[in-house]
């Protein structure tokens, strides 16, 4: 009775705990919300959509204006005074042409808006693939447990029928002692599983960013469903929406970029400069009273300047700016190269993972009927303790293997839809 209310406790002790359900939509979900990185990922592209503006690329004028109040006093044998001068000015200065470097410079601000929201994307996608592994993961550790628990069971149903048969004489201490370290055996790797399956949840709560100890119960179902895809397909999906190949595009435009804004300095540059001055003075005498003076001045001036020659310095920038830019696109061609040969392996590596999966679950099947009937002859004596456990050790080996044949399966099958750029529209 003692060994039963231990089980109990142990089959219970997680359930009781697990209060709010989860599904695997909702800790995306959450995730996408709280995550730590995603929200630095955001906060970059917020910085990086003020900064696309004509104001920052320099196509509006800069506006100045100052004000000034200067004070003296005058000490000496023949006249003491006091004189005050107040002065305003304001100036505009303003860039008219600068061999279209404005448009050039708003071009680059958006292109680095442009490359801020793939960094995000990416983050994004990595985020939604790590909850769905961990997800998983949680699902694997207690689905490793339940198997736990039924051999488990299983063990401590041996205990008993060995101590019932030697209480009758059936069978002796050494039998007892064998069901017995069986028992125990399984019961510590029980309260192992246990604590695997506590880090798991430990680690989906973290990556979803939740900080209150709440106790999910994840609703989920631990099954892998296997899809048919044409690598060709999985191939032209990759080279639209991978997002790190999108990026290198993004940097090939800003190479292009800055070959037009190394040729721009061959162009003159027309600024204009003009403002409005105002002073107003007073001087004041113990004699002559105060007098005020006021002047006011207004300016406008066009400038034209024009570089001929620099060294011979444009010339290098723009050489520069151009193979940076035949470099680049050897850089695209070799990351188009590198994800191909990457998805291929991936491809390949589904396959085989689904039919190890296949192979798992025939093994798991053959697996069971085989306890099924070592259960059969172990209670009519056909077989010794020994045999009996041998079968019941390759049934948990069988039922672990299957369960982590579904959860590598799972772990493929994500990695390849990431790899392919669609993983955010599957789980966003």
């Amino acid at each position: 009775m003692k060994r039963q209310i231990i089980l109990l406790l142990i089959v219970f002790s997680v359930a009781a705990q697990a209060q709010t359900p989860l599904s695997l939509a909702d800790a995306v979900t959450i995730a996408l919300e709280n995550n730590y990185g995603i929200i630095v990922a955001k906060g970059n592209q917020q910085v990086a959509e003020i900064q696309n503006n004509w104001g920052t690329a320099g196509r509006y004028p800069y506006i100045n204006l100052s004000l000034g109040d200067d004070n003296s006093m005058n000490l000496n044998e023949q006249e003491n005074y006091n004189s005050n001068r107040f002065s305003g000015n304001a100036n505009v200065s303003w860039t008219l042409f600068d061999g279209f470097s404005v448009r050039i410079n708003k071009t680059r601000l958006e292109e680095l808006e442009n490359l801020s929201k793939n960094n995000t994307a990416i983050m994004v996608e990595s985020t939604i693939q790590s909850v769905i592994l961990a997800y998983y993961d949680v699902l694997l550790q207690k689905e490793k447990m339940a198997t736990f628990q039924e051999v488990l069971t299983l063990s401590d149903d041996r205990y008993k029928q060995m101590e019932d048969r030697k209480s009758y004489g059936a069978a002796v201490t050494y039998d007892v002692l064998q069901a017995q370290t069986a028992y125990l055996s399984d019961k510590a790797g029980y309260l192992l599983q246990e604590v695997s399956y506590k880090n798991s949840m430990r680690n989906l709560t973290y990556l979803m960013a939740v900080k209150n100890k709440t106790d999910y119960e994840l609703t989920g179902t631990f099954e892998a469903l296997p899809k048919e895809y044409s690598f060709a397909d999985l191939e032209a999906q990759m080279l639209q929406n991978n997002k790190s190949l999108q990026n290198q595009f993004v940097n090939q435009r800003l190479l292009e970029n800055a070959i037009a804004a190394a040729k721009s300095n061959y162009s003159p540059a027309l600024d204009f400069r003009g403002g409005v001055t105002g002073t107003t003075a007073r001087r004041k005498t113990a004699n002559n009273g105060a007098n005020w003076s006021n002047s006011a001045s207004l300016y406008g001036n066009l400038t034209l300047s024009w570089n001929l020659y620099s060294g011979g310095n444009r010339k290098r920038a723009v050489q520069i700016a151009e193979i940076d830019q035949d470099m680049g696109l050897v850089k695209i061609e070799d990351m188009k190269h590198s994800l191909t040969n990457s998805l291929a392996k991936l491809y390949e590596f589904y396959l085989v993972r689904k039919e190890l999966l296949e192979i798992a679950r025939e093994n798991v099947k053959a697996a069971k009927l085989n306890l099924q009937i070592s259960q059969e002859k172990f209670d009519s004596g056909a077989i010794n303790s020994f045999n009996f456990r041998d079968v019941q050790t390759f049934y948990l080996r069988a039922s672990q293997a299957e369960l982590e044949a579904i959860y590598y399966f799972i772990d493929a099958h994500t990695s390849m839809l990431r790899m392919t750029g669609v993983i955010i529209q599957e789980y966003e």
